[in-house]
């Protein structure tokens, strides 16, 4: 090899090793999702089924897995990270009409209070573990603050689920170059699902949860518009769980979430749980589903003004209750709807031209949004796999032979 090229090769296979966030949001789910799996949710997706449908979104993820055994508070186990999702992608300032909505408001996502009082989002919406918010908050600033937009993200989107039960949450693992990967690691095309980013974590019905995705392809004749969706998946006891009408937690009673340590947990919150037994899985429901949240984002290339964003932030609610949430007490269950559609006046003019589908046009994308919000739980649910964390609690992937086994007993396979 001549001399000359050797430097340049090291150079290329250093920014390969180290290069922040690459290969997180692009690579492919490795187990199969709801629509190769057949499972009936209505709709026609998009060609990704993924958020990432809707054109110009880029999503990026940091995940965090270190350590295993007892808790030690401030070095691990640790199990979390975050995600974050660019409405127009990280290279564009230009806000996007958007409006939230709280099922039940035992979370935080802050930046709501602007997005619903002016009807615009600026800049990106982040999810994380609940006690790195602040962390977050900061480094979104901190990133928009080097390239000359702190001002326009000033106040940016960053929402939560609680992950302390799997992930040593008051060690404060997160650090800002954590954020400045996921912001500056975001791509469009697939996105990773399951156990990464925001989602690493997190427990659904009972089983392990995590990021979900899933789109909806409008027929020409409704407009032709998509809608995609995002959720950190993080709510639920398991009895109620249901997929498509089948009773998939009274039928998946076992695999309960348990603790392989010889001691209780050290978190208050699930210190009487069971240990897992020696052979077959742990049963009998003794974790508290209420503990977690969940976190929607839903984006649409449809032209809609903030207040009908608002009515499809509420249509959120009816995919999650279709999956066998309620919004319990202490469940921070928040979604944020927005638009892609342009928001700028022309070029050094004060006044925008905006388009606003006819309310009577509605209908149909609040079908998607429902359909999708299932279908993105769920997918959220297949692709994770069974996890271990602090002080040895066990929390069991959904078993996917077991999943359609229950649809065709119930004739929706």
């Amino acid at each position: 090899m001549p001399l000359p090229l050797r430097p340049l090769l090291l150079a290329i296979l250093i920014c390969l090793l180290v290069s922040p966030g690459v290969g997180e949001a692009q690579k492919a789910p490795a187990r199969p999702r709801a629509q190769e799996l057949g499972i009936p949710l209505g709709g026609q997706p998009g060609p990704l089924d993924a958020i990432t449908d809707v054109a110009g979104i880029e999503v990026g993820h940091t995940t965090l897995i270190s350590g295993q055994g007892r808790l030690v508070k401030g070095k691990g186990p640790v199990r979390t990270g975050l995600t974050a999702v660019w409405p127009r992608g990280k290279a564009s300032d230009e806000p996007t009409f958007a409006a939230t909505y709280a099922l039940n408001g035992n979370g935080e996502m802050t930046g709501s209070h602007w997005v619903n009082e002016s009807g615009l989002l600026y800049g990106p919406v982040v999810l994380t573990n609940t006690f790195s918010v602040g962390t977050v908050h900061d480094a979104v600033i901190a990133w928009a603050s080097k390239r000359g937009k702190a001002f326009d993200f000033g106040l940016p989107v960053v929402a939560e689920t609680y992950d302390g039960v799997l992930n040593d949450i008051e060690g404060f693992h997160i650090k800002p170059e954590h954020v400045f990967r996921a912001l500056d690691g975001a791509s469009g095309g697939p996105v990773a699902e399951g156990s990464i980013g925001g989602g690493t974590g997190m427990i659904c019905h009972a089983f392990k949860g995590g990021i979900g995705t899933a789109s909806r392809k409008l027929p020409e004749a409704q407009g032709g518009y998509t809608v995609g969706v995002l959720v950190q998946c993080n709510y639920g006891h398991r009895k109620p769980f249901s997929v498509a009408g089948v009773p998939v937690g009274e039928e998946i009673s076992d695999l309960q979430p348990c603790t392989t340590g010889s001691q209780p947990p050290s978190n208050p919150l699930v210190s009487g749980m069971a240990s897992c037994p020696e052979k077959g899985a742990s049963r009998g429901e003794n974790f508290p589903g209420d503990l977690g949240s969940i976190i929607v984002i839903v984006a649409t290339d449809a032209p809609l003004l903030p207040h009908q964003l608002g009515r499809i932030a509420r249509r959120v609610p009816l995919g999650i209750g279709k999956m066998g949430g309620f919004g319990s007490d202490s469940s921070g269950d928040i979604f944020l709807a927005f638009s892609t559609q342009g928001t700028r006046p022309a070029a050094q003019g004060t006044v925008s031209s905006v388009s606003m589908l006819e309310n009577d046009r509605l209908t149909p994308l609040f079908e998607a949004t429902v359909q999708a919000t299932q279908e993105a739980i769920l997918n959220a649910l297949l692709a994770a796999d069974t996890m271990t964390g602090a002080d040895g609690v066990r929390v069991f992937a959904l078993p996917q032979d077991r999943l359609i086994e229950a649809m065709k007993k119930y004739g929706r396979k």
